[in-house]
């Protein structure tokens, strides 16, 4: 039972964070100032870049907030070598200059996740808002140890080097817990395969032409869309969030996620519009004797032995 405490005071403390007053407040008014900006702008390409979207296939995130903690880890290796000393007529020192370019790279790295936090939701979104303050804070130290350091102060600037490390480590370590605690930002329909055979799922006179429709079909959510006669199954659970798709609106050919409006073509499943990074797995669809049948993944091959 204590083992069992011991490895669990993570979730614990993250679950007590949430509860703190005074985030959910920062939280409630950094999204009234947030959401309405990118509602307005979610159209963009620039925003969909800043996820990472379907050109990249996940989070641009992730892969930007590995720069900062390498330069700025960096700059303390140099610290504790002595190697932060600038050459004769340098304004800069090895160490400054990797500092710089970690606040830098934090920028960069501070826009992308400010585009992710627009699309999460409820105790997600208060995590990850400690997480940026996290961040903000390395960030700001970073900054001040630059500071003490161009203006000759190195003692200063190396002690407030390794604050700003910790700091970034700490928020590091939450953006972690968002990530594989909370699956947050995975393809939320990886692991759907089934089923292996084919299984009726609705009437055929039950999708009309143009409608989509919602089914389970031996525990998965599937979404049906009739078009020119064709019936089209994709996966009802949106690979970005976990929404059903159904719930959404169709455009021609194409549905709208209702919680974060990524957009799917209801024909092949690719992405028409961010946020999502994954495209939505196809089943085989087909009409028969008055009903519309799929089926998911094909069933194994069955392994012959030599006969040698």
């Amino acid at each position: 039972m204590a083992e069992s405490g011991a490895t669990a005071w993570h979730q614990r403390a993250l679950a007590e964070i949430t509860r703190w007053p005074w985030l959910q407040r920062l939280n409630d008014q950094a999204s009234a100032a947030v959401d309405p900006v990118y509602d307005r702008f979610r159209a963009n390409p620039a925003v969909e870049i800043l996820h990472g979207g379907r050109w990249l296939g996940h989070s641009l995130h992730p892969a930007l907030s590995d720069l900062p903690i390498g330069f700025w880890s960096a700059t303390v290796l140099l610290d504790m070598a002595g190697q932060d000393v600038p050459a004769n007529g340098a304004r800069l020192d090895p160490s400054s200059t990797l500092s710089a370019a970690g606040i830098a790279a934090a920028a960069a790295t501070a826009a992308t996740g400010l585009a992710d936090w627009s699309v999460s939701d409820n105790e997600d979104r208060r995590v990850g808002l400690f997480h940026g303050l996290l961040n903000g804070a390395g960030t700001l130290l970073q900054g001040v140890s630059l500071a003490a350091r161009l203006s000759g102060h190195r003692r200063t600037g190396r002690a407030l080097g390794a604050a700003s490390l910790t700091v970034t480590v700490a928020a590091a370590y939450v953006g972690g817990h968002l990530v594989q605690g909370r699956a947050l930002m995975v393809n939320r329909v990886a692991a759907n395969t089934g089923p292996q055979r084919w299984v009726k799922a609705v009437a055929e006179d039950d999708l009309a032409e143009g409608a989509i429709t919602g089914v389970e079909v031996e525990g998965r959510q599937v979404l049906l869309h009739r078009r020119d006669g064709e019936v089209h199954a994709i996966d009802d659970v949106c690979s970005h969030a976990g929404a059903l798709l159904h719930r959404g609106e169709v455009e021609g050919c194409t549905v709208v996620c209702p919680l974060h409006y990524s957009v799917f073509d209801l024909r092949d499943g690719r992405i028409v519009r961010g946020p999502a990074h994954h495209p939505q797995p196809v089943l085989p669809a087909r009409v028969r004797n008055g009903w519309i049948e799929v089926r998911g993944s094909a069933p194994p091959a069955r392994s012959r032995r030599s006969s040698s």
